[in-house]
């Protein structure tokens, strides 16, 4: 499972956060709608990245109309939401009318490797890095995001439900993994496997264990796992802070995804 043209490479960066963002809000039991040019689920989750629009192809006269609307959804709903603007999007200017409306955000790299060229990283003393298969895993999983992902508690809370709901198994097309030092649960990382590559998803280290080259090593070993499982490509979503870490382990950017949020 290859994807190697710079087109097929922006595309896949693109459908796999969709596929992604779509998996989790029907666990959450988010209502889900494509029409008219559109395509969001909302009301799944109390994360505004997770009530999103993921896709839009809209005439330009028609789009402040569909962003008013989308508005009014998360009034009605009561929970912050965010639109999710790919290279795909349409109009070419969604981001600025998104700003007019009261959205808040910006560009973020969306990057892709070719697994072959997954670079070695260096032994760290006491590390483990294990699958998470049980619902201790999960739960120690979920401490370390409370501690420095995202919305903290809140976030690690709610992604620790909604994969208890989706389930360990090898049936699923998710992998999680805990690495430890010293038995002290310090960093995760997650892959989702859609649009033929394994996505790179939740990459954190907990704060009294940072600088130590958790991130990277951890990263690198769940993408040698789906390496190992026939992947030969990978991507990811990078916030401005983690974007050296991966371009240090070969990652390169190939499209800008842009989040842009909205709070009631």
């Amino acid at each position: 499972m290859s994807v190697e043209s710079e087109i097929d490479l922006v595309r896949a960066v693109e459908d796999n956060e969709v596929a992604f963002l779509l998996a989790l809000g029907r666990a959450g039991g988010g209502v889900e709608r494509e029409d008219a040019g559109i395509h969001w689920t909302i009301g799944g989750s109390p994360i505004a990245y997770h009530n999103c629009v993921v896709r839009a192809d809209l005439r330009a006269g028609r789009a402040n109309t569909a962003i008013a609307d989308f508005v009014a959804l998360l009034r009605e709903k009561g929970v912050p939401g965010s639109w999710h603007v790919g290279p795909s999007m349409r109009p070419s200017n969604l981001s600025e009318r998104l700003v007019a409306h009261g959205f808040d955000g910006g560009p973020e790299p969306g990057m892709a490797i070719q697994l072959d060229a997954l670079s070695s990283t260096d032994p760290i003393a006491g590390l483990h890095i294990a699958r998470v298969v049980s619902d201790d895993d999960l739960e120690a999983y979920a401490g370390v995001l409370s501690l420095g992902f995202g919305e903290g508690p809140k976030e690690g809370t709610w992604v620790r439900e909604m994969f208890g709901r989706i389930g360990l198994s090898d049936n699923v097309p998710w992998r999680h993994y805990l690495a430890s030092i010293d038995g002290v649960a310090a960093a995760t990382v997650s892959l989702f496997f859609a649009a033929n590559v394994a996505g790179v998803y939740f990459v954190c280290t907990a704060p009294d264990f940072r600088r130590r080259g958790l991130g990277e090593a951890i990263t690198h070993a769940a993408l040698a796992d789906a390496r190992a499982l026939g992947f030969r490509t990978a991507v990811l979503g990078s916030s401005r802070m983690g974007h050296a870490l991966y371009e240090r382990m070969g990652f390169r950017d190939v499209c800008d995804i842009g989040v842009y949020e909205w709070s009631p």
